[in-house]
């Protein structure tokens, strides 16, 4: 499948600087062009995909990697409200979160997220995760061309 030229764009949501910086390092190593928006709780999560203050003018993503465990919203309850959202829940939704707990993945997928990914704590693992995932996401699946 040939992919539009414009960057895919991704909406990072997650608070640990090591993991947003071990993604974004994955994603450059990528062959697609990626243009990767972060935040860092469930908050700003929700403002970035509502356009809201400082986001006003943030694109909407092609899609959401998403953490469960989040400051100030947690990542089930950004899940839900993406999913209860018109518009924004066409955005696909991967769950990629240090839990395999059967609860948070049943929850999640009941939450209708679009695939649960247990992130890897080794280096190269998780490097091989995140390129499985663009390759997946960018490469494989037909998404509509404009989300909204």
């Amino acid at each position: 499948m040939i992919r539009k030229r414009r960057p895919f764009k991704i909406l990072l949501i997650e608070d640990n600087p090591g993991d947003v910086r071990l993604t974004m390092e994955a994603f450059k190593e990528g062959e697609m062009t990626v243009d990767l928006s972060v935040v860092m709780d469930g908050e700003e999560a929700i403002e970035f995909l509502r356009k809201q203050g400082k986001f006003e003018e943030a694109e909407t993503p092609d899609l959401i990697l998403l953490d469960l465990n989040l400051p100030r919203k947690d990542g089930r309850e950004v899940l839900q409200e993406i999913k209860l959202d018109p518009v924004l829940r066409r955005i696909p939704v991967v769950v990629l979160t240090t839990s395999n707990a059967d609860n948070d993945i049943i929850k999640s997928y009941n939450l209708h997220a679009n695939c649960y990914i247990n992130k890897p704590v080794d280096f190269d693992k998780f490097f091989d995760v995140i390129k499985k995932i663009q390759d997946f996401w960018l490469n494989t699946v037909m998404l509509p061309s404009s989300i909204q």
